[in-house]
This record gives C-alpha cells, structure tokens and sequence, in this order.
C-alpha cells in the first residue's frame, strides 16, 4: 500500500508545483518608441481544394467575412481551377472544365466557372492568388483515370500528369491571363499573385523534377506573354525540414537563377515571389492532442535558409502557400482524433504563435516573408463542428477566424514587446511549447493607437492555470492624459461558437434561435467594455489570460 500511494504523492506534488510555477505573474512591456519596422499582414491569406464551394451560400458569406478582415488585400487561392469536370463539389475535389478539345484537337476554351469563382472573390473585395493547376483531361499525357475518388482511392490521377503539349499547355495559361485582364483590368490582374502549380515534389505532380521546371516556364511564358507585368513565382513544394522537399526546392531556384529556361531558350526563369509550405505534425498523445508547432517552424525555417543561400533571391517575398497545423484540411477529427484541437480555441491560439515565431524566423534570417496562408475554408453538406480544418461550420464562424479578426485590427510599425513568459525560439525549434506554456506578445503602432495582440500556448490540448499578466506600455507621446482600451478576447468563453453549440447539446439541425444565437457567437468579443486608463508616459493593465487564449488590446488616444 505504502509503495502505491507515495508514487502518487509525488505525481500530485510534481503537477501541483507546475501548476503554482506556470501561474507565476508575467510582465510585458511595449516599448512604443522603439520602432522595429513596417507590419506585415502576413496572416491574410486563405486557401482550399474546393474551387466550387466558393460561389455556395456558405461560402460567399464566408468570402465576405474574409474580406471585411483588414483593410490590406485578402487573397485566396484554390486548386482544381484548370481540372476537368462537371463542377461539382466534393472532397478534395473541383473542377471548371476551362479547356477541353474537339474532334480535330482544336482548344475550346470555357471561362464561365472560373468567372463565377473569381467574380467572387473581384465582387466581395478579395483577389486571387491564381494557382496555375491542374492539367486539364485533354491535355495530360496520361488521362485516365482522371479523377481520384478520396478517400477511397489516392488523390493522384491524369489531372496530375504533366501535359502532353508544351505549346497549348502555355496557349491555354495566355488565354487565361488575357480574359483575365480583359474581364477585370490589366491593374486588378497585376495585383494578384500567379503560382505554378501545387506540392511537385509530391503525388501531385506526376512527373520529374526537370518536368515542373519545363511546367513552370511554359506556364509562366504564357502569363508574361498576355500581362508583362503579372506577378508569377512557385514552386509552392512542401516542408523544406524533410530532404527530398529541399532538395525540389534547391533545384528549382538553381533552374531560375540560371537553367535553361524551357520556353525562350534563355538562361534563368522570371520569378517574382518564393512558395513553399510549412506544416505541423498534431498527435494522440495518452489521451490528448499534442501538437507539432516545432515541425511547422523547422518547416519555415529551413526555406528561409534555401532562399538566403541564393543572392539573386534572398530579397524575394516569400508566401508560405500553406501553413498550417498539419496536412490535410478534409480530416474530420472524427475520423482523425489528433484533428480535434480544430473546433475550439486551441487552433486561434497555435495560429497566433506560429505567425508571431515566423516573424521572429524572418527576423532572424533576414528573410522578406509576405504571408501565411492558413488552408481553411468551408465545407458544404457536412455535420456542424465534425472538426474538419475550416474557418466555419455552416456558416458558423469558429474560434479561429476570430483570430483573423484580431490580427487584421493590427496596422502600422512594429514595435518593440518583451515578455517574462516567452519561451525562447531554439527552444520551440528544437521540442515545441511542451514544458512551460509560451506566454507572448505583437505590438504595432499608428498615429494614435497601439495594438497588442497577446497568447497563452502550449502544445498540450489540456487545461492549465490562467497566467496574471501586468502589462506596461512605454514610450507614448507627451501629453497624452487618458487612452481609451478595448480588449478582445479569444477563449473558450469568448468568441467561441463552439462552446456554445455544446452548450446547446451540440444540435445537428439547429432552431432559427439557436442558430442565430451561434452566429453571434462566433464573432469577435470585446472582454467587458471599453474604458479609460490614466496615461503618464505610459500606461498599465493588468489582466488574467487562460491558457490557449489570445487577447487584443487597443490603446487610442
């Protein structure tokens, strides 16, 4: 009896000491004077395999909300927008039947459906980020079977073979480009991104490396070709940190910076933006979820290092076209239990560390990081919360877009945040937030206002203690008597739609009420009213922060 219970003395000892050590008070202080650069909304970029659930109820309400996020562009990027088909939804699937032949192999081009996708996003003030993909039936040098049937079968099939026809592969890319400016202007059409293809270093891309490379120049001739102005750039690989995706990654730039270029004959391949992808590795850990944010830096980290490597490109932008806690957003955590973290606050608050540690990453290694596409969007005809990788749930907006909410309030110059609960960066590089939680902090600045956004992180999809925080900002203008604060707040009680559809009883088919009552809680909560702080120099507030929290704190005078 004496041996079984000591051990669980020190069990309750050890968790009790944690729990004592990670409430301990944290400070941040904001110094406003110190002026760290522009800020990035590096966070504005959204992304989906579905092309056609974009013009849905759904998901043109969501489109909507994406817009209003920020006042910089938001831009969206889909796959399937050059595969054949009927254009119906499913899975991992899409089509817009664009290109087709007839019986003497002459092009007939058909833009309805990528009209009605990109009228869209023109409509509701979004711009696309035109992935150029996939090959079309008609065109792929191995065509059937055509189309994959996920998850009963791999996604790979004809539309990810290379093209059979290098000249009309780049004819169909002109053609594009050219109803692209014709239908929205050529100053629209320069303001968007073209991206060669997706992940070709893997199944989605049927062919050799030095194929994509001949991929890529064809393509990017035919959109230079129509709009000499047009932004182009790829290769949107996967994770550097695993070899074979650094080694696609690495050849691709050699082939730009001065291969022979496949279409001219010259030496080099224009190349306006950098892509590639950074993903996390969740797991079932003894219950609970524990997430793998260390994976998705090593991710990051290790392409910012392959570009800096390259002189001529060490300037690029550089758009993570994916990133994301882990790989496959048509996962339902019903099927795929480490997707579980998905529904509630655990994803706002991993998404607030990841954008804040690949700002610190490009800091570090001097990369010029634009974005962070998150891979989320909505899915039509599934239950309400099944936990697939979305932003809403039947035009329910989970906790997570209200982390968008928060970021895109932030505008202006970064400045200088230090926290006594920030975790150093090796440190998260090397194991993830797995002992002490990451308690840290973003400020920007503008003429009247600063903002902080603030998070609670750890790895762990368990509860901890609220950490008490005391946050000091200094360096305000002279003269400033009061400063009115706002504080938003991301928790499992704020902001939160999904704590109150369980509270609800988790209803499948909502009343009218209820589903009213869900979409007011998906917005963005203010944490009690706005109220005034005495300023002398600087200002102080004090606050608790849960854990897997976020909170935003406007200071305006």
């Amino acid at each position: 009896m004496i041996h079984s219970v000591m051990p669980m003395k020190r069990i309750l000892f050890a968790l009790w000491f944690a729990a004592c050590a990670s409430a301990q008070e944290v400070t941040i202080r904001v110094d406003a004077a110190r002026d760290l650069g522009p800020w990035k909304p590096v966070t504005s970029y959204f992304g989906y395999d579905e092309p056609n659930y974009t013009y849905t109820k759904n998901g043109r309400k969501l489109i909507s909300e994406l817009a209003a996020l920020s006042a910089a562009p938001v831009y969206i990027r889909a796959h399937n927008l050059l595969t054949t088909g009927d254009s119906s939804p499913a899975l991992k699937w899409g089509s817009t039947n664009a290109y087709s032949e007839d019986a003497q192999g002459r092009p007939i081009y058909d833009w309805k459906v990528i009209d009605r996708v990109f009228d869209t996003y023109i409509q509701a003030g979004v711009k696309p980020f035109a992935e150029i993909g996939f090959m079309p039936e008609a065109l792929s040098v191995q065509p059937q079977p055509y189309r994959h049937q996920w998850p009963k079968t791999k996604i790979e099939a004809g539309w990810a073979y290379p093209t059979k026809d290098f000249g009309k592969w780049r004819e169909l890319i002109r053609q594009w480009v050219l109803h692209s400016v014709e239908r929205y202007g050529k100053a629209e059409v320069e303001s968007w991104y073209w991206e060669v293809w997706n992940e070709p270093d893997i199944g989605y891309w049927q062919g050799t490396s030095e194929e994509y490379n001949k991929l890529y120049d064809y393509a990017v001739d035919g959109v230079r070709s129509a709009l000499a102005g047009a932004r182009v750039g790829g290769p949107a690989s996967t994770g550097p940190a695993n070899t074979k995706a650094a080694v696609f990654l690495q050849q691709f730039l050699r082939h730009c910076a001065g291969g022979r270029n496949y279409a001219t004959g010259r030496a080099g391949a224009p190349l306006d933006f950098i892509s590639y992808h950074a993903k996390g590795s969740p797991q079932v850990v003894d219950g609970p979820v524990r997430m793998g944010l260390a994976k998705n830096l090593q991710d990051v980290l290790r392409g910012m290092e392959i570009v800096s490597s390259f002189p001529e490109f060490r300037n690029l932008p550089i758009v993570l076209s994916e990133s994301d806690p882990e790989g496959c957003a048509a996962c339902s955590a019903r099927v795929y239990p480490q997707n579980a973290y998905r529904n509630g606050e655990l994803y706002a608050a991993y998404t607030a560390e990841a954008m804040s540690r690949i700002v610190e990453l490009a800091d570090r290694t001097g990369a010029n990081i634009e974005g962070m596409l998150t891979w989320a969007f909505e899915f039509e005809g599934q239950p309400y919360f099944d936990g697939f990788r979305t932003l809403a749930t039947n035009g329910i907006d989970k906790p997570v877009l209200n982390f968008f909410r928060a970021a895109g309030l932030m505008r202006g110059r970064r400045v200088a945040v230090e926290s006594s609960g920030s975790l150093r960066l090796d440190e998260i590089l090397a194991s993830g937030v797995r002992g002490k939680p990451d308690i840290g902090a973003i400020a920007v600045k503008s003429d009247h206002e600063i903002t902080l956004l603030v998070w609670n992180y750890h790895d762990e999809a368990v509860a901890g203690p609220d950490a008490p925080v005391k946050l000091t900002i200094l360096g305000l203008p002279a003269g400033i008597g009061a400063a009115l604060v706002s504080h938003y707040r991301i928790d499992r009680d704020h902001s939160n739609a999904y704590t109150a559809w369980k509270e609800m009883g988790s209803p499948q088919n909502p009343t009218p009420g209820q589903y009213s009552k869900l979409e007011n809680a998906g917005q963005l909560k203010l944490l009690g009213s706005p109220g005034w702080k005495k300023v002398d120099g600087s200002v102080a507030i004090e606050f608790s922060l849960p854990r897997h929290a976020v909170s935003l704190f406007q200071v305006a005078w």
